[in-house]
């Protein structure tokens, strides 16, 4: 197979480096004076990519691969959505074995990684940095993709004139919860590049094409890390999970054409803020819990704080998930993840309206995020007074 190794490249810290590496052994991760991650071979031509990506099929029951359901055999996504589709979840690859690492927690100690962020942002943290890295070397080494957006980033990062496509993304969703071992998630949105653009400043237009709405999505998914490595992904034609088999590298095909039930009997929300809603939020939780609303059964709560986890138990088992306050961003988080809500049959709102049709006016844009099965969401907005105004400044 033809392909060309990236050389090493430099963290901005002399704690990291990458150096290529087609999978990490369980002897990968020494920490000393550094900690080595691995970018993806940078294929030379497609058909070499395609050699690596036929080899990629289980031979367990002839279930597919990722790589395979999305190729020509299977949703023909295309060949250049192909190639960085398979750089993306190489990345997330690398991420997964990192959080997994039993040094990430050290990894999370070393100051010379943490950087000021401004007010209005969440302070990032090493391992999201380190995960950001991760992505953006594994984008340009595709040579598909022109801007990346990032929660982690002030500004856009245009890559490459010719990348037909734009990536949004939240590196390292959850990182918080890292040192607890509680689940966390990298979430992506892919657009294609506005050529009419091209002749803008490189700044305008990476801006430009970062704000797209979310119903020009090409394809969205996330990839969860927990007692499993799941990526979840639509391509405009339903929802599908795939389960990493750690034993090939291989994503597996294990939830093919998900459809969230339409109604469920699970809430998730932070409801140590209860006092802190506003009333009709209130009302629509005390109606539910209590068996009273338009289902006659009484809901339970499952909440783990981490967006990825929390929305995956939803997609799957119906019932909905929230943050009602302006927390969670439009660009890398609400669109992707309701960009697959609806294309497994559910809804995203911000309380009042269809997320997928607010224009984004702000990298950084803030909002409040419903997802879930659409007899839900439609009770819950039903409610009218749902989006909390009152933001005391939470510490956690």
């Amino acid at each position: 197979m033809q392909q060309l190794l990236s050389p090493t490249i430099p963290y901005p810290s002399p704690l990291f480096r990458i150096t290529p590496h087609p999978f990490p052994s369980k002897h990968q991760f020494s920490l000393g004076d550094r900690l080595s991650f691995y970018t993806p071979p940078k294929m030379a031509s497609f058909s070499g990519f395609l050699a690596k990506a036929q080899m990629e099929v289980t031979a367990a029951n002839g279930i597919p691969s990722l790589m395979d359901y999305v190729g020509k055999g299977g949703l023909d996504v295309g060949d250049d959505l192909l190639v960085l589709l398979y750089h993306i979840q190489f990345a997330c690859k690398r991420i997964a074995a990192l959080v997994a690492s039993p040094f990430n927690s050290a990894l999370g100690k070393h100051s010379a990684l943490t950087t000021a962020a401004p007010s209005d942002r969440d302070k990032p943290k090493p391992l999201d940095i380190v995960a950001n890295e991760i992505i953006l070397s594994a984008l340009r080494n595709s040579g598909k993709v022109s801007v990346m957006a990032s929660e982690e980033d002030d500004a856009p990062i245009w890559i490459n004139d010719d990348g037909p496509f734009v990536v949004v993304l939240d590196p390292l969703d959850g990182s918080r919860n890292i040192d607890a071992s509680i689940p966390t998630g990298t979430i992506f949105g892919i657009y294609n590049r506005l050529p009419e653009l091209d002749n803008q400043p490189v700044e305008e237009k990476a801006l430009l094409n970062s704000l797209q709405s979310g119903t020009k999505l090409v394809a969205a998914g996330y990839v969860l890390y927990s007692s499993a490595t799941i990526l979840c992904a639509s391509f405009g034609s339903g929802t599908h999970a795939f389960t990493l088999d750690h034993s090939t590298g291989d994503f597996i095909l294990t939830h093919p054409s998900i459809r969230i039930p339409p109604r469920g009997q699970i809430y998730s929300v932070n409801d140590a803020r209860y006092f802190d809603w506003p009333e009709g939020l209130r009302q629509y939780i005390d109606t539910v819990r209590q068996g009273k609303g338009k289902y006659p059964k009484k809901y339970s709560a499952r909440y783990i704080c981490s967006l990825v986890a929390d929305f995956h138990r939803t997609l799957l088992y119906g019932g909905i998930a929230m943050n009602p306050r302006d927390h969670l961003r439009l660009v890398y988080e609400a669109n992707p993840l309701s960009f697959l809500a609806e294309q497994a049959g559910g809804k995203g709102s911000n309380g009042k309206s269809r997320i997928l049709s607010i224009q984004p006016v702000k990298l950084h844009q803030r909002l409040p995020l419903f997802l879930g099965s659409c007899e839900d969401i439609d009770e819950l907005e039903s409610y009218v007074d749902v989006q909390q105004k009152v933001n005391p400044g939470y510490e956690v």
